[in-house]
Order: C-alpha cells, then sequence, then structure tokens
C-alpha cells in the first residue's frame, strides 16, 4: 500500500471531532478502499485547553492556524473552521497557493469565493473539494458533478436546511406557532441560539447558488438569490395548507431560463404527492431533473458530527485515489456567466394569506386588486375572528405571471382594511 495520505485539520469543534473518530473507527476500510492510509498529522483550533472527547496527543498542535498552509509533510488541509472570510478564507488561499489539496465543509466561503479558489486549484492542479458543504452526508455534489455529468438538467430545488425543516415539520404536526418551536429547536440544540442565519434562508441560499453552478454549468452567483425565510410562517397558514393537500416547506429551487438564472429560497406549498412533502425534522432533499435521467432525489441527515464527517471524509478518498477533476464540474473558464433572470416573468400558483379587519368589503377590495392586476382567484377562504379582532383570509391564485401576483399586492398596500404584511407563499408544481 501506498504512502499515507497526510491531513491537517483547523477547526475542532463538532465536524473536526467526527472527522477524527470516523478516520480512527474505520480505519482499515477507508485505507483499503483509499489505496493508502488517511492520517491527520496536524491540528489547530482556538482553544487547545478544551475537552473534545478525542484524544489529540498523536497530532501535531500548531497555534497559528494560518501556518497549516506550509506546514512540512502535510497533503491536503481540511478547513472546518466557518465563515465566508476571516482565517478559514486565508487559510485557502494559501493551502492552494502552497500547491496543497483542500477539502472543506464551508459553504458561506464556497458561495462567495469558490469560484476565485477554484481558479487557484486549477492553476495549481490541486484538488478543491467541498461536498460536505451542502446537505451534510449527501452525496449530492458528487452526484450532480460526476453521476449527472451527462445530462443536460432542467431544475434543482429541495429542502436545504434542516432546522428550518425541523420547526415547520414541527409546527406542522403539532399545530403551535413559529416562536414557540423555535424555542424549542433551540433548546433542544437543533436551531442556534441566534437563529436568523437559518431562519432567513440565508444558510439555503449559499447552498442554493453552489448547487445551480453545479446543476447548469454557469457561474456561482449568490448576490442574486431571493430570499424570503420562514419567520412569518403561522400555524393557521400550516393548517391551510393541509386542508389543500400541500405541505410548508422552505424550498431553495433554480432552472435556467431563456433571460438568465433564476434563483430563489422561499417558502413553498409542497403537494402531498411529492417526494419532499414527506421529508421531515431536520433532514434535508434535493431533487434534480435531468433530460435523460429524468427526476433524482438525494435525502438524507444535512448537519451534525457524523453526516458532515462522512462527506469530508469522501472527499479525502478521492483525493488519496488522485480523483480530482474541476471543483465545479467543469474549467471556471468554461462557467456561464449568465444574467439573473426577472423572477416577475416565472409563472405560479400562489398562496396568499392576509390578516383583516372584521369588516364589510374587505373581501371585495382584495378580489378587486387581483382582478385589476389580471391574477385569477382559484379559492378563497375566511376564518372566524380572532380574539384581537382580526380574520385570516387565504386565497389561491390559478396559474399566473409572478409579476401580476406581485402588483396584485402593491395595490393593497397601505390598506387600512389589512393587518401587517400579507404572506406569499409559491405552490411547487
Amino acid at each position: 500500500m501506498s504512502q499515507p495520505l497526510k491531513i491537517a485539520l483547523a477547526g475542532l469543534g463538532t465536524v473536526g471531532g467526527g472527522v477524527i473518530r470516523l478516520l480512527e473507527a474505520n480505519a482499515e476500510l477507508i485505507a483499503r478502499r483509499a489505496g493508502r492510509p488517511i492520517e491527520i498529522v496536524a491540528v489547530s483550533a482556538r482553544d487547545r485547553s478544551k475537552d473534545r472527547g478525542v484524544d489529540l496527543s498523536r497530532f501535531r498542535w500548531v497555534d497559528d492556524t494560518a501556518s497549516l498552509a506550509t506546514l512540512d509533510g502535510v497533503d491536503v488541509v481540511v478547513e472546518l473552521i466557518g465563515g465566508s472570510d476571516g482565517p478559514a478564507l486565508a487559510l485557502a488561499r494559501s493551502s492552494i497557493a502552497a500547491g496543497r489539496a483542500f477539502v472543506t465543509a464551508n459553504k458561506a466561503m464556497i458561495a462567495h469565493h469558490g469560484l476565485e479558489l477554484a481558479e487557484g486549484a486549477e492553476a495549481k492542479g490541486v484538488a478543491l473539494k467541498y461536498e460536505a458543504a451542502v446537505a451534510g452526508g449527501i452525496p449530492v455534489i458528487k452526484g450532480l458533478r460526476e453521476g449527472a455529468a451527462a445530462n443536460e438538467l432542467a431544475h434543482v430545488y429541495g429542502i436545504l436546511n434542516g432546522t428550518c425543516n425541523y420547526i415547520l415539520s414541527t409546527m406542522e404536526a403539532e399545530g403551535r406557532d413559529f416562536a414557540e418551536v423555535l424555542a424549542e429547536a433551540q433548546a433542544l440544540g437543533f436551531a442556534e441560539a441566534d437563529p436568523s442565519f437559518d431562519i432567513d434562508g440565508i444558510d439555503a441560499a449559499h447552498k442554493l447558488s453552489i448547487l445551480a453552478s453545479l446543476a447548469f454549468g454557469t457561474r456561482i452567483d449568490f448576490d442574486s438569490v431571493a430570499v424570503t425565510g420562514i419567520r412569518h410562517v403561522l400555524a393557521a397558514d400550516i393548517a391551510e395548507a393541509a386542508a389543500l393537500g400541500f405541505k410548508v416547506r422552505l424550498l431553495g429551487y433554480a432552472e435556467t431560463r431563456p433571460d438568465g438564472l433564476f434563483q430563489r429560497v422561499h417558502p413553498h406549498l409542497v403537494p402531498v404527492a411529492h417526494p419532499l412533502a414527506h421529508v421531515s425534522g431536520s433532514l434535508n432533499a434535493v431533487v434534480a431533473e435531468g433530460n435523460f435521467v429524468g427526476r433524482l432525489l438525494f435525502e438524507g441527515r444535512g448537519a451534525g458530527d457524523g453526516p458532515t464527517a462522512s462527506a469530508v471524509v469522501a472527499d479525502l478518498i478521492d483525493i488519496a485515489r488522485g480523483e480530482y477533476g474541476p471543483a465545479f464540474a467543469m474549467p471556471v473558464a468554461a462557467l456561464a456567466d449568465r444574467p439573473a433572470a426577472d423572477p416577475g416573468e416565472g409563472r405560479s400558483r400562489a398562496y396568499l394569506r392576509f390578516t383583516v379587519e372584521d369588516k364589510v368589503g374587505v373581501l371585495a377590495e382584495i378580489a378587486a386588486a387581483m382582478r385589476d392586476s389580471n391574477v385569477s382567484i382559484e379559492s378563497l377562504i375566511q376564518r372566524g375572528a380572532m380574539p384581537d379582532g382580526s380574520v385570516l383570509v387565504a386565497i389561491v391564485t390559478h396559474d399566473c405571471p409572478e409579476r401580476c401576483v406581485t402588483q396584485a399586492l402593491e395595490r393593497l398596500e397601505g390598506s387600512p382594511s389589512i393587518r401587517g404584511k400579507p404572506m406569499l407563499m409559491h405552490i411547487l408544481d
């Protein structure tokens, strides 16, 4: 068997500890599959004294994380620090510049700087791998980059954030409102103390921009992802969706259109017959549709030490075998530079929920705004008055250009009859 592949590991949090445990537990199997042993030779983290539940004494401890990039006897640098910039990006740049293969689980860094790092890796002839950056242990990066490489993909979409999916599916199962379930998720460790990165859709948007590049052969364009999170989803919305034959899921959705690349993270109503409607808890799932392979569904655990460590080590096995390939399925120079598509030109059905005053004429006002914007109403439901005197009105539209729905909502802005901002959720058909 060949010489070991020697690893420098930056970051010893949940995933870093998982990588160490996995390489130890499955060492013999990994060596046979990789064609040689994979060994950690150096580690670095902020706090040397912290008990991480793994034996670090056999590894060289390096206080200056940046120095891992040029440490003697290292073949691959693994970055598990996190953050789109700062120490993680500096380590990525310097490792690649030094001719070291680089593996990361950092979706924010790849979304913002992936093309720059991929160009550097191409110039140096080294691997840049990031399977763990999207959907944890689900091999969706490899699936799109390699397994579906012969296909023209029409769409890629899915449930990309386990925290949001846990909250929505718990609200669905128990009939509770968002704030209460979020607090429980934080207590159980499913949500961060500051959950905004997850519940406002930013985490899912990072992942979607990466998937879109792989699926369509386009340059990453995170800034053009339209993002709406789940803060304003009510238990009543989920109940109405269920009555209509749908479940509410936060989806990242991307497709190429004649006018450019469309990317959106948004709460959707998903038909109960669709596979994504049955993805619950903290699971992730990605759907890709190819012109020859048809629909592909990738589903599994999208976070945690085990799944994410599994993806990191899978990348290391590829590197040990000498299986590199372009980071985005083709050289960066070959990626198309597509403009952002006009979202108003897309067509869909929509769910609209209004909180209104309980008085005569409100429904007529809403219906007139829809009529004047060329939005046809498929169904309208009005629920009884709530304790504060307001009433919930839920509308499902027929298929129409999305700009028409936007215009209808603009016509209703400032209406004294409508309390707060209406909720808009697109319907996945």
